[in-house]
């Protein structure tokens, strides 16, 4: 049009300036606002309205404002636009002021424009804004509809307004809005915000046809709420009716297996998902790779790996960090490092991910290298980083390192210490044997010391034996965590250290009196794609006669070879013979015997244990590596220990 010489007029321009707001055309839709300058159009209210439209959609809230103020006549759709896109901003008292003013021009504002700024600052994050604008809403004499109600409701749940959550409920139902499929959905997952389970399922039961949206707003609920069974059965169920579920769906349900101690459950989800030809995406994947890493099923790790790779998500920053982290529990930190290296672009997530790999593999040369690394790299540590210097530090028994690095935090970082920090500190000090320093820097504490601190403490005391300062963190404990029995057991191995058995019935006692109980060692091995639990003193695996028979070859060479068991590991006043046999019960050891009767020899085995490593399983396998030519990877609550000829990486500071 123009090249042949005809210039666009009033009613042609606002149709090309709406088409570049589609495009989100900055530098196009600018030269046509010079063109219409230049051609007289710069007074035309509907030129002008389109122009406000076409700034706030390139995001130039600033320019979009200059325009509205020429516009000699501005309409309702215009002031609601410019309403919406500075509560989308978060510019509350901005938005507050273009109210003002356009009740003294006379707009008469409607839905749309109450809703616009509901929505907006939802998106910006101000919800308690949110919620104020859905009240004076209300109180302006508008009925809420579909639309305010399932904008405003994920606020509500942001600020777990429970009291206004019912009361907008309550609203629902008298406008019969309880079948609108998107209002449920904000409903749902509005009680799930507010951890309360039944009000959720109720609100779907009272729904006479289910879509997806909430189904997956009842499954994500659930699955906060802790509820993972009832999140599975409804899954389940939502499937055999046939409901035509989307990737979102399994993906939530995966993630939510994974986050609450269903790895093998989250696994077999993902193949069932590929088996119905849904397609995991990008967000899918670092979903799943935590149950890999949880339960060290590496070559289910390698496979989610390769899947990545084929689809081209690998190169997702969020992927990427994934991989790192599964590859780091399943005892392949050398992986971990390679997927890093590999990674276009990196973010704190993904170095923090790293350095705690590291740190948990005892590696600490490398996480103080990756460390420094990082710095220069121009990206600044938070707190997790240090977190995870300071146990590497503690796992290397670098004391003075670590105390460096702690008064370094924040004094050069500004990061004041944590609680994770001192519980760090007080590991790091303790395994050194500074049992008293370790103590002392908790009495200092500026804020109060709970079981985080109280734990590491006593766990020290038990190795060093100090049983004076063992006692105090144990009445602690049990102040703080009166029903974990893990604290119990430890002043239990304290004392039957010392052979004081009248205390350790004592401590019996007291658990039995609270309805504790130990809990039972359990540890799986990965062989051949299969994951196998073994629990301690367990004679339900099919093959514990050959189990057995292989542990008891190996107590024989190792009775050879001058091995003595550390019969101070069982905490009950027995014959010597009698404690033999139970140290040979323990579920790590179990797991070892499995994997040397199923693999080849040379083969590395991979063990997670629940518990924390004994002593004396400690010592079993580090012969059985050198007997049995083994690389052998045991990951307890505390560390990974690789043991290699003979020796383990942890400097037996176990």
């Amino acid at each position: 049009m123009l090249s042949q010489g005809i210039s666009p007029d009033c009613y042609v321009l606002p149709s090309v300036v709406k088409a570049t707001a589609g495009l989100s055309s900055l530098k196009t839709g600018v030269q046509v606002h010079c063109l219409a300058f230049v051609n007289g159009h710069h007074s035309d209210s509907l030129l002008l309205s389109s122009l406000v439209h076409f700034y706030l959609k390139c995001d130039r809230l600033m320019e979009a404002r200059k325009v509205f103020d020429r516009i000699p006549r501005p309409n309702v759709v215009a002031c609601s636009a410019l309403l919406s896109g500075y509560a989308r901003k978060g510019c509350v008292e901005e938005t507050k002021e273009l109210l003002g003013e356009a009740v003294e021009m006379g707009l008469e504002l409607n839905s749309v424009s109450w809703n616009g700024m509901i929505a907006g600052f939802n998106h910006s994050r101000h919800f308690k804004d949110s919620i104020l604008m859905f009240r004076d809403m209300h109180s302006e004499g508008f009925k809420p509809d579909g639309t305010s109600i399932s904008s405003v409701l994920p606020a509500v749940g942001d600020l777990e307004m429970l009291p206004c959550g019912v009361q907008i409920h309550g609203c629902v139902i008298k406008q019969g809005l309880s079948q609108d499929n998107w209002v449920v959905s904000s409903l749902v997952d509005m009680y799930g915000k507010c951890a309360r389970p039944n009000e959720m399922s109720k609100v779907c039961e009272e729904l006479h046809e289910m879509d997806v949206g909430a189904c997956n707003a009842l499954i994500t609920g659930l699955s906060r709420t802790g509820c993972v069974e009832g999140a599975l059965k409804r899954f389940k169920q939502f499937k055999r009716q046939g409901l035509n579920l989307n990737v979102v769906s399994w993906t939530s349900m995966i993630a939510s297996c994974s986050q609450n101690g269903k790895d093998m459950e989250a696994l077999e989800l993902f193949r069932e998902m590929q088996m119905e030809g849904l397609k995991p995406n990008s967000v899918t994947i670092p979903c799943l790779l935590p149950a890999c890493g949880n339960i060290a099923a590496l070559m289910h790790g390698k496979a989610v790996h390769c899947f990545s790779l084929k689809n081209w998500v690998s190169n997702d920053v969020y992927v990427g960090t994934a991989l790192i982290d599964m590859y780091a529990n399943c005892g392949r930190i050398q992986l971990s490092r390679r997927c890093f290296d590999s990674m276009p672009r990196r973010n704190l997530v993904s170095w923090n991910a790293l350095l705690g790999g590291y740190a948990m593999h005892g590696k600490t040369k490398e996480a103080l290298e990756v460390f420094n690394l990082m710095q220069k790299s121009g990206q600044e540590p938070d707190f997790i980083s240090f977190t995870s210097v300071l146990s590497a530090c503690s796992q290397g028994g670098l004391t003075e390192e670590g105390k460096f690095y702690f008064d370094s935090m924040s004094k050069d970082y500004g990061i004041e210490p944590r609680l994770e920090h001192y519980s760090c500190m007080v590991s790091l000090l303790g395994r050194a044997g500074r049992i008293v320093e370790a103590y002392t820097m908790v009495k200092q504490m500026p804020m109060e010391p709970d079981g985080c601190i109280w734990g590491p403490l006593l766990s020290s005391c038990r190795v060093h034996h100090n049983l004076a300062i063992g006692e105090i963190a144990a009445r602690k404990l049990f102040e703080l965590e009166p029903n974990n029995p893990g604290n119990y057991v430890l002043l239990s191995n304290i004392y039957a250290s010392k052979s004081m058995w009248v205390e350790v019935n004592s401590v019996r006692e007291m658990m039995k009196s609270k309805g504790l109980r130990k809990n039972p060692g359990c540890s799986w091995i990965e062989i051949k794609n299969k994951v196998h639990m073994l629990l301690a003193g367990d004679n339900l695996h099919p093959q514990m006669p050959e189990i057995t028979k292989k542990l008891g070859e190996l107590r024989v060479e190792m009775q050879k070879s001058g091995y003595l068991p550390h019969t101070d590991f069982v905490l009950q006043d027995v014959e010597e013979q009698d404690k033999e046999e139970m140290l040979c019960d323990h579920s790590e050891k179990l797991a070892v015997a499995l994997g040397l009767l199923n693999t080849s020899r040379g083969f590395p085995l991979q063990v997670i244990k629940n518990l924390r490593i004994c002593g004396d399983c400690h010592a079993v396998i580090k012969f059985i590596s050198e007997f049995e030519d083994r690389e052998i990877f045991v990951r307890d609550t505390n560390r990974f220990h690789h043991f290699k000829d003979g020796a383990c990486s942890c400097g037996d500071l176990w």
